[in-house]
């Protein structure tokens, strides 16, 4: 006989505490028309879950406005081409979600609206359960509690599940799936799931959690045996795989860049590149990439020092190797492109060689929006801090 879900504490407190101190952030306001202030929109809250997925809250916030500006509702984003998609996005990583986006986009375009169940939310490209549940519950008030990283470690310590992650989703999903038979969250789904969204990100943190503020202090089992801040446990990760590259930059005499396309499938899948050599185990020798160079008889210069870049999943390092070329069309299937156009377009991780360049075409790395999971405020499938 399966053992009896544990029954959570009552939610009031957390609504409570969640009317006073909710944060203000950009996509729990209304529409800017056609709505009454602080009706949610489906755009906005679908838009925002899509970027929060293994980005933090404070690098979503201006990159959001923006695209929200160039984008301002599903049908805009439904009509726009992909390379405009594509070049918003640019620099927040983890590019599939950006074409699952813009095909998302089409479809609720095509049906004339989002659905508003868990299970048609499903069905539309790049939402799994945990965004499906997010978007019904926040959007159209459905009694479901989507869970995230926050809710994981909130639920983990309320009840001292001691089973590491991932394991412990089998007991956390259900236990936190028991809040909804409760009146309070069911008459107020969205903020009650925003309030556990909120609980995490500001006082039960994954490290120093501020027990004292906390509205669940008087319920909190792992906070009554001091294990708090060992809570959730995790699996040990396994090693990140290691892999290198070698691009190869073309400029014309009119110093416009040659760039092409990626393949629409795999990691930054349909973004601008350098070409190069493909990314394996062993580092590349100039002479053994050469064959993958764009133009075949230029002068190519290997330049000193390496970009890095980290993936979930696995390290980048990449070399860079540069020549000057005739003036010409660029060959099938790339492009030349100005300095400027091509730094707002290029994804993080390739505009990691630009300094490499000579003369270096940016001053620097700049900071990853994008970081591997377990980051402070971790998500089921991204960071919300």
């Amino acid at each position: 006989m399966p053992a009896a879900i544990p029954t959570p504490p009552p939610a009031g407190p957390l609504l409570a505490w969640y009317d006073r101190h909710r944060r203000t952030l950009p996509w729990r306001a209304g529409p800017a028309t056609g709505a009454m202030p602080g009706e949610p929109d489906p755009y906005r809250i679908w838009l925002s879950e899509v970027m929060l997925q293994q980005t933090t809250v404070a690098a979503v916030g201006p990159r959001y406005a923006r695209f929200l500006a160039r984008f301002p509702d599903v049908q805009a984003l439904a009509e726009a081409p992909w390379e405009d998609v594509a070049a918003e996005w640019a620099g927040l990583g983890y590019y599939a979600r950006a074409r699952n986006l813009h095909a998302a986009a089409k479809a609720v375009a095509g049906r004339g609206g989002f659905p508003d169940t868990e299970a048609g939310l499903r069905e539309l490209p790049g939402i799994g359960a945990y965004t499906a549940a997010a978007i019904a519950a926040i959007a159209f008030g459905r009694p479901t509690v989507p869970v995230d990283g926050n809710v994981e470690r909130v639920v983990a310590r309320l009840l001292a599940i001691r089973e590491p992650l991932p394991g412990a989703r089998r007991l956390i999903a259900p236990i936190a799936a028991r809040f909804m038979e409760q009146a309070e969250p069911r008459a107020r789904p969205g903020d009650f799931v925003q309030a556990l969204f909120d609980l995490g990100a500001t006082l039960c943190t994954p490290r120093r959690p501020a027990c004292a503020l906390c509205p669940w202090r008087g319920d909190c089992e792992a906070q009554r045996q001091g294990i708090q801040e060992s809570l959730p446990a995790k699996t040990p990760k396994a090693a990140r795989k290691q892999r290198h590259g070698l691009h190869f930059l073309a400029r014309d005499p009119a110093g416009r860049l040659l760039l092409r396309h990626r393949p629409p499938e795999g990691l930054l899948g349909g973004m601008l590149e350098i070409p190069g050599a493909p990314w394996r185990e062993a580092p590349w020798s100039l002479e053994e990439a050469l064959p993958h160079a764009p133009l075949p008889g230029l002068a190519w210069a290997l330049r000193p020092g390496l970009a890095h870049h980290g993936f979930t999943h696995m390290d980048l390092d990449m070399r860079l190797a540069e020549a000057s070329a005739p003036a010409g069309p660029a060959p099938p299937g790339m492009g030349w492109m100005e300095p400027a156009v091509a730094l707002a377009a290029l994804p993080t991780a390739i505009r990691r060689l630009l300094p490499l360049a000579d003369p270096p075409l940016a001053e620097g790395p700049e900071p990853m929006a994008s970081r591997p999971s377990g980051a402070r405020g971790a998500r089921k499938k991204g960071i919300r801090a």
